[in-house]
């Protein structure tokens, strides 16, 4: 890989100059000569290079004001500094002006060598790491969330308008719609990208476990404590915690959450040292906070406090537009993850997926196309790949549908599905009471997508 990097070697002496070109040029360097640093600083107007070698005294302008000059230019250039004159002072002040090392004269071609494999590596590493920082947004984008509907296109615009500042962030949507992206695709675009973002599923955990895994604890707080646990709050300094399903905290923990929230500031279960904390929140819900607030279930204050910037992710049925983007983008990624030559969608395939409810939105569209890239035999999905309730809920013959039985049938089954089989819900939407809504179910033999 040595071609890769371009070498100056700047001497006054001939012999010199020669000796270190043949050496390099024997390790495939790119090198290059100069007599003087005047000569030097000609070339690198004409393009920088990854390492200069310079003679410490030269007539002039001598190498210790040539490599001011290259470190004007090029902040990140490998200097090394050549001397028939070596002395304790000479090299404080090479490497107090930025040389990475300096050699005497007569130069050992392995010292050299050595040296400048040490410095070639050092600047590859510091190379990848820039190059990391300023491609760490490629991990998480906005355009990961698929999708070219108008809805999709406000989401985005959304996230460019809130991510650089510390707002904090109400996500909502039904489950599914994919709010956990969404958040991780605010943060990924903030200053706190080189930060954890921390992710808290508040649904899932009962009082004491969440407070816990919250704040932390001390060792001994409570049977089983047997160490100090951090908690996420204390995880996310600097970062991002991100508070799934915020609807179902208990009003114990929303006080608790509220005080941290305000003050940064936190103590671990069975603790008495204040701890501090730099974090960002962004919460999610599936729920209608509003709805929670007015029957006091929900403290008021602290919807306020995390409402303060809302996105609404709306469901797969409400932007079709969208689906078939992501059964593709699906079907790229499962097939490649599985090393499955299936690379398309039949058409009857695509209509079955445009014309279904999705209750279960995005992350029930993935699984389906999952399901059909395990069981497919071609390099295609059919129907009859697809998930049984897909293919029942949607396909209907001709016959059905010319029938004002099948038209009623096909109506009762949609508006079953969008309400995920409510029957109060459903029958309003019908206009018909729940007795008769039972009757036709019935008598068409509905049933429950599964």
């Amino acid at each position: 890989m040595n071609e890769n990097y371009k070498l100056l070697v700047v001497d006054d002496e001939l012999i010199v100059r020669e000796s270190l070109l043949h050496w390099f040029e024997e390790e495939n360097y790119q090198v290059d000569t100069a007599d003087s640093a005047e000569e030097a600083l000609k070339k690198l107007q004409a393009g920088k290079y990854d390492v200069y070698l310079l003679d410490m005294k030269m007539p002039g302008m001598s190498g210790i004001e040539l490599l001011e000059k290259i470190k004007e230019v090029d902040q990140e250039a490998i200097v090394i500094l050549i001397t028939a004159y070596a002395s304790v002072q000479t090299a404080i002040k090479a490497l107090k002006e930025g040389a990475y090392d300096y050699l005497t004269k007569p130069v050992d071609p392995d010292e050299l060598n050595h040296i400048l494999e040490n410095a070639l590596k050092q600047k590859s590493l510091t190379r990848e790491n820039i190059q990391l920082k300023e491609n760490i947004d490629e991990i998480i984008k906005p355009d990961n969330l698929i999708g070219e509907s108008e809805e999709i296109k406000k989401i985005y615009s959304l996230i460019n308008t809130v991510a650089p500042t510390d707002t904090t962030v109400m996500i909502r949507g039904e489950s599914g719609t994919g709010k956990e992206l969404v958040a991780k695709a605010i943060h990924i675009n903030s200053r706190r990208r080189y930060f954890p973002i921390v992710t808290v599923n508040c649904g899932a955990l009962a009082e004491s476990i969440l407070e816990s895994e919250l704040f932390g604890h001390e060792k001994g707080a409570f049977t089983g404590a047997h160490t100090k646990r951090k908690g996420k709050f204390e995880m996310a300094d600097g970062g991002t915690i991100f508070l799934d399903e915020i609807g179902t905290i208990s009003p114990k923990v929303q006080i608790e959450l509220l005080r941290v929230i305000e003050s940064k500031t936190f103590m671990r279960v069975g603790g008495n040292e204040q701890i501090k904390s730099d974090f960002r929140v962004i919460a999610a819900t599936n729920e209608s906070l509003e709805e929670l607030v007015k029957e006091g279930k929900f403290r008021e204050d602290l919807y306020y406090r995390l409402n303060v910037f809302s996105i609404f992710i709306p469901p797969l049925r409400e932007r079709g537009y969208d689906i078939p983007v992501l059964a593709y983008y699906f079907l790229q990624k499962l097939s490649t993850a599985m090393n499955k030559k299936v690379a398309g969608i039949s058409e009857d395939a695509m209509k079955i997926l445009t014309t279904y409810n999705w209750p279960g939105n995005v992350r029930e569209l993935e699984n389906a196309i999952e399901r059909a890239v395990v069981i497919s035999r071609s390099d295609k999905i059919t129907p009859e790949d697809l998930p049984f309730q897909l293919y029942r809920d949607t396909v209907v013959s001709d016959d059905q549908v010319k029938s004002l039985a099948g038209m009623e049938k096909m109506h009762i089954q949609r508006v079953l599905n969008e309400n995920n089989w409510n029957i109060s819900r459903s029958a309003d939407v019908l206009g018909i009471d729940r007795v008769t809504l039972y009757n036709k179910i019935n008598k068409y033999g509905l049933q429950k997508s599964s």
